[in-house]
């Protein structure tokens, strides 16, 4: 018997998600008008994720068992290399997706010959708060089509919009393939942005479908909660090996020194919140001088430390810091 190529496969990094992984199998399996293959590659679990993925019996649920940890990456790798599907879909080990979400994007990015399509996201937060859009939907109606230095762009810390980053793509398995495309596997942070800049840098079109069918789940402790300074200089250097691999045009060239930009405030910023931890005023008026603007991203709860400890650190500078600033810098969730 000829088995039949399945529309979707999706892939499903795990890593001790015994307790949430059961849920976003089922999602998966869950969907309408598409045939569907669910690869979950667990990346040496200490719990019972193993056991759940095998749990399912069915040929469209496959477990790849990875010999030794190797991060997100690796994990995503192994499960693209057992995918069959004509489309790529990545989904979180904790995360869910709706019904008819592939069906949507399936038939969108088909229509407009596109090898990447992204849709809106369902924030699902861990304190029982209701769920909310990320993305308004009437916006992302105006913008049909996702471009590279708009990507990029706002792929950037301390912005006062959601970043597109966040969006869970599905890419056509065909375009990824013959690029050889892969995720950085020195990478723990970040590589799933750097994943997609590098499919549409390759010349890849990404068309966006405004209806949400990503639950994103938001958990404490996660590296989008907590973003540390090796995030940072690992986002930086994986920006660096992006740029030798893909050359941009002017206009994604001026994107990426935005971006650049921010990540070197970023690294700032949390270089001066250590530095006040430490109680160490003269690194801070350091930090400080050479990055002024990271003092902006101080948040309220440490501004009445900050008038005692650092007004010597605020007249040197000639400003006054505005402690009510944008929400603190994030990335991806980890």
């Amino acid at each position: 018997m000829t088995q039949t190529q399945p529309d979707v496969s999706f892939i499903i990094a795990a890593y001790n998600a015994a307790g949430t992984l059961a849920k976003a199998i089922d999602s998966a399996l869950a969907q309408r008008g598409v045939s569907v293959e669910v690869i979950v590659a667990d990346d040496c679990s200490t719990d019972e994720t193993r056991a759940v993925a095998e749990s399912y019996q069915a040929a469209d649920v496959r477990l790849v068992a990875l010999a030794r940890n190797g991060g997100p990456s690796a994990a995503r790798n192994a499960a693209i290399a057992a995918a069959t599907g004509r489309w790529l879909a990545v989904l979180d080990s904790d995360d869910m997706v709706e019904p008819d979400r592939l069906q949507r994007m399936i038939k969108r990015a088909e229509a407009a010959g596109a090898q990447i399509a992204v849709d809106n996201l369902r924030v699902v937060r861990a304190d029982g708060t209701p769920p909310e859009t990320m993305f308004a939907e009437h916006d992302l109606s105006r913008t049909p089509e996702l471009t590279l230095p708009v990507f990029i762009r706002s792929n950037a810390l301390f912005q006062t919009t959601h970043n597109f980053g966040y969006l869970k793509p599905i890419f056509q398995r065909a375009f990824i393939e013959n690029h050889a495309l892969r995720f950085d596997e020195a990478l723990r942070i970040g590589e799933d942005y750097l994943f997609f800049a590098a499919a549409m840098a390759l010349g890849a079109r990404c068309v966006i479908e405004p209806v949400p069918g990503y639950d994103y789940h938001i958990r404490e402790g996660s590296i989008s909660r907590v973003l540390a300074l090796h995030h940072i200089d690992a986002m930086i250097e994986g920006d660096k090996t992006f740029l030798r691999n893909y050359p941009l045009d002017a206009e994604a060239t001026a994107a990426q020194e935005f971006r650049t930009r921010s990540l070197r405030r970023g690294h700032a910023f949390l270089v001066l919140v250590q530095n006040i931890k430490d109680r160490s005023i003269l690194g801070a008026i350091r930090t400080a001088w050479s990055n002024p603007s990271a003092v902006a991203h101080l948040k309220m709860p440490i501004a009445a430390r900050l008038e005692r400890a650092f007004a010597p650190l605020r007249k040197l500078i000639g400003q006054q810091a505005d402690l009510t600033a944008i929400d603190g810098a994030r990335s991806r969730k980890g």
